[in-house]
């Protein structure tokens, strides 16, 4: 009798868990995938810092030489799409600013500078 209740007991019990292994797989499965997706995002952003970086470099060296059109429309091609390039002058200092947002991680805002010295005129 004692055994049979035992059993009865370890039944109910299984039953009882009908259905966790899915649930887990499911939990799994759902965070591998969030997991995942958040490497992609950080991989993007990576190469998307990298090309603003790229765009501030060649927009600061034209305006530099003094070619701020040409440097906006360059670093515009070469920034990363919607990106927002801006050129400003500090005395002999040219600052280019890239600014871009992040494709998968809309909450992160990507920004690179880059600094040159005007050329004197003689040079260009």
């Amino acid at each position: 009798m004692r055994k049979m209740l035992g059993r009865r007991w370890l039944r109910a019990f299984v039953r009882e868990d009908e259905g966790g292994v899915t649930v887990e797989a499911t939990l799994a499965v759902a965070s591998l995938v969030t997991v995942l997706v958040l490497c992609l995002g950080a991989v993007l952003g990576i190469a998307y810092q990298v090309r603003c970086h790229d765009a501030a470099r060649e927009a600061a060296r034209l305006a530099a030489r003094g070619d701020q059109a040409r440097a906006v429309d360059v670093a515009t091609r070469v920034a990363p799409p919607d990106a927002r390039v801006a050129v400003r002058e500090e005395g002999d200092l040219i600052v280019a600013v890239v600014t871009a947002e992040s494709p998968l991680l809309p909450l992160l805002t990507l920004t690179a500078e880059a600094v040159a010295v005007r050329e004197p005129e003689g040079t260009r």
